[in-house]
């Protein structure tokens, strides 16, 4: 059995497909690529929520009940 080695493969750009993003905005998903200018830069300026690096913030002083 011959193993490949994923640094080993180079494609060319005419090898390339290229990937559509659908994002949900207003309770329904739709392409990136129909977004007017506004919502295009809205959305490319996103940042991911990290749960981790929000509880580092200093708010487990604060108590949370769940109930």
């Amino acid at each position: 059995m011959n193993t490949i080695n994923i640094n080993d493969i180079i494609l060319s750009d005419e090898e390339r497909q290229p990937c559509e993003v659908w994002t949900r905005v207003m309770g329904y998903y739709r392409p990136v690529s129909e977004f007017n200018v506004g919502k295009k830069s809205e959305f490319y300026s996103r940042v991911c929520f990290s749960e981790a690096k929000a509880c580092t913030c200093g708010c487990e002083a604060y108590e949370i009940a769940a109930e």
